[in-house]
């Protein structure tokens, strides 16, 4: 949550910083982000299968969310563009080494009976930070008359008290030992990962390339007429959603079919992205926001689930880590591509596409009726 808080107040307000004060383009911002978040999610599958190796898991996520944290100030003191990307690049660099051995160690912590419920609790208190971030980076920016560099000092601060908490706050639970080290991304090691695991990983790709950076929800808004101080309030209504419904929702996956819910959750992406693009006023940009939001917490859980649910328990780093390889490069690519039509075709063009591709994860979503998602008993 504290991570989360810090980084919002960064992110909420990055995209304009870069537009305004920078001089980038969409295109320019679209590929920083993309690559940004490629940087996390690919970093992933190398401190997941760490993790599992090791059999220790919280050293690897306090290097992390450290590394995190001694990035924001970079953002502050930023004279150029290439000094904002590298501080970008090592905040979602921190990011990766810590996500897959955190995931692991909740999947760890927790009975598989209430597995959904967890991961919706862990995106429910990230959103919680997600949208006070936002809300308290509109304030400052009020007070401070858009001073972007004072906002990113102050972002500093709870980023270290959650390095803290973490470090001296968290008991990591005892693992068994396993007689001899085994490399878990050995070809032994990746074939007992199994068909169902691989199909979860193909689905959240799919789903990544339909969901594309939200930086481009901040552009929308700035673009319908939004003051660039109240532009992070769009991210303040995604999050509050998001946190609001994303316990509600793992609680309801340890109950129904993973399989409907995902779809029901792409059904709410395509809606959402359909009316961004028709948008022509800032009212109808914030309920396409609340539906974005609204799907990411029937999502984002579930599919963290679902990866605990199909991958072996002495696996669980790797399988997390692999899951986020494949959408770290399909984020890439979704946020370049949305980018580049933003920039030849327009706004709309951006979000169409997205719905697009939300209808072509539906079309994988049902091409595999057949493979065992749900949690054994």
């Amino acid at each position: 949550m504290l991570m989360d808080l810090s980084s919002e107040m960064i992110h909420s307000l990055l995209p304009l910083f870069m537009f305004t004060a920078l001089g980038a383009s969409a295109f320019t911002i679209g590929l920083i982000e993309g690559l940004a978040e490629a940087t996390a999610l690919i970093v992933k599958v190398f401190s997941g299968a760490l993790s599992d190796f090791l059999g220790k898991r919280k050293g690897l996520a306090v290097f992390g969310y450290a590394l995190g944290a001694l990035s924001k100030p970079l953002f502050a003191v930023a004279p150029v563009l290439g000094i904002v990307v590298s501080a970008r690049l090592l905040d979602r660099l921190g990011k990766g080494i810590r996500g897959a051995p955190r995931d692991a160690m909740v999947a760890d912590m927790t009975p598989s009976h209430l597995r959904g419920a967890a991961f919706g609790l862990r995106q429910s208190l990230d959103t919680v930070g997600a949208f006070l971030g936002p809300l308290l980076a509109v304030g400052l920016m009020l007070l401070w008359a858009n001073d972007f560099r004072a906002v990113f000092w102050v972002a500093a601060v709870p980023a270290l008290i959650a390095v803290a908490l973490l470090a001296f706050g968290l008991r990591e639970p005892d693992r068994p030992r396993a007689e001899k080290r085994q490399n878990p991304i050995s070809g032994e090691n990746l074939r007992r990962l199994g068909t169902s695991y691989w199909w979860v990983v193909g689905v959240g790709a799919v789903f990544t390339l339909a969901r594309f950076s939200e930086a481009f929800l901040v552009l929308l808004a700035q673009q319908r007429g939004v003051p660039i101080a109240l532009v992070p309030l769009v991210m303040v209504a995604m999050n509050m959603i998001y946190a609001l419904s994303a316990y509600p929702f793992g609680k309801l996956s340890d109950r129904m079919s993973h399989r409907s819910l995902l779809a029901l959750g792409l059904g709410v992406l395509i809606v959402a992205d359909l009316v961004l693009a028709m948008a022509g006023h800032w009212s109808t940009v914030l309920a396409g926001v609340a539906l974005w939001g609204l799907h990411m917490g029937i999502t984002q859980g579930l599919l963290a689930t679902m990866v605990a649910n199909t991958a072996p328990a002495d696996l669980r780093g790797t399988a997390y880590g692999f899951f986020n390889l494949m959408s770290g490069i399909v984020m890439l690519l979704a946020s370049g591509v949305a980018g580049l039509l933003w920039d030849r075709l327009g706004a709309s063009s951006t979000f169409y596409a997205g719905a697009l591709f939300c209808l072509l994860a539906l079309l994988v979503l049902a091409s595999a009726r057949s493979l065992e998602l749900e949690p054994k008993p």
